[in-house]
C-alpha cells in the first residue's frame, strides 16, 4: 500500500501589519507526488485571488494585506487608548497533492497570488474583493464569487463558474472531451472563447440580454414541455425560454445563464 506523505501538515502563518501596507510575502509549499496532477482549495470573504501556471512542482503562496493607515488614536476621558488589531491568519495544509488554505478571519481582507503547476485543479471562493484571475492552469475549475469578475485566460480543462455580480470571460486553448461546463451570472455579461474544434451541446438563456456566436450552430428553440400522468390525473405543461444548440454536432452540455447581461460564445 502506498504511503500517504503529508509534507504540510499544518502550517499556521500568523501575520501583523503596521503602517499604509505591508510588503507581499510568499511560502513555497513542496508536494508530496511532484510532477502529478493536484488540487487546490481556498475560500476566502475579503480580497483577491489571483492563480497561475508555472512549469515547477511547489505551490507558491503570495500574500499581503490592504489594512489601512489607522486615524490618529484618540485617548478616551480615563486614559485609554485603542490598540489597533491588524493581525491575520491562515492555515496551509498539503496532502497527497491536495493543498488546503483556511482558517482566514472573516472579517480581514487579504490578497492572495498564487502559482500553481500547470496541471492543477481549482476550487475557489470569494465574497467580496476584487476579480478573481486565473491564468495557464490545465485542470477541473469550481470558481464561485459573490461581488465581482471571473476570469480564466489561457486555460485547458473543465470549469463550473459562478457570479452574482460580475462579468465572466474565458478563453479555452484546450477543452476536456465529453465534460460538461457551466457559466452564471445574475448581473454581467459572459464571454467565452472555445477551440473551433470543441464539440459541445450550448444551453443558453439571458432574461434582458442578447446571445451572439460565431460558431456555426444549429439550434433548437423548442421550449415546451408536456407530462401526462394518467395515473395520478395530473396534466403539466412547462414554458421556457432555453435555447439550444449543438457545436460540430454535439456532446457535453455547457450552461450559459445570464439575468442582466449579454451572452458570448466565440471560437478561437
Amino acid at each position: 500500500m502506498k504511503k500517504t506523505t503529508s509534507i504540510l501538515s499544518a502550517l499556521f502563518i500568523s501575520l501583523l501589519f503596521c503602517g499604509s501596507a505591508a510588503a507581499q510575502d510568499q511560502i513555497a509549499i513542496p508536494l508530496s507526488n511532484p510532477g502529478q496532477p493536484g488540487k487546490l482549495r481556498l475560500g476566502l470573504v475579503r480580497g483577491s485571488i489571483s492563480v497561475s501556471g508555472y512549469d515547477g512542482n511547489e505551490v507558491i503562496i503570495r500574500y499581503n494585506n490592504e489594512s489601512k493607515k489607522e486615524e490618529e488614536q484618540k485617548v478616551t476621558e480615563d486614559g485609554l487608548r485603542r490598540i489597533t488589531n491588524n493581525a491575520t491568519g491562515f492555515e496551509v495544509t498539503e496532502d497527497n497533492n491536495e493543498v488546503k488554505i483556511n482558517g482566514i478571519t472573516p472579517m480581514k481582507e487579504i490578497n492572495f497570488d498564487l502559482s500553481v503547476p500547470r496541471n492543477f485543479s481549482l476550487k475557489l471562493s470569494l465574497v467580496n474583493g476584487e476579480d478573481i484571475t486565473i491564468e495557464n492552469v490545465n485542470g477541473e475549475m469550481e470558481i464561485s464569487h459573490i461581488n465581482g469578475a471571473v476570469a480564466l485566460v489561457n486555460v485547458s480543462g473543465s470549469a463550473s463558474v459562478n457570479t452574482v455580480n460580475g462579468d465572466i470571460t474565458a478563453n479555452f486553448s484546450r477543452v476536456s472531451e465529453g465534460q460538461p461546463m457551466a457559466f452564471t451570472t445574475l448581473n454581467g455579461d459572459i464571454d467565452v472563447t472555445l477551440p473551433d474544434n470543441a464539440q459541445l451541446t450550448a444551453k443558453m438563456r439571458s432574461e434582458w440580454g442578447d446571445i451572439y456566436t460565431d460558431f456555426d450552430m444549429d439550434i433548437n428553440r423548442s421550449g415546451t414541455n408536456r407530462n401526462d400522468n394518467s395515473d395520478s390525473g395530473v396534466f403539466k405543461v412547462s414554458i421556457n425560454n432555453w435555447i439550444y444548440g449543438d457545436i460540430n454536432g454535439g456532446g457535453a452540455e455547457y450552461l450559459f445563464k445570464s439575468m442582466k447581461g449579454d451572452i458570448y460564445i466565440r471560437k478561437k
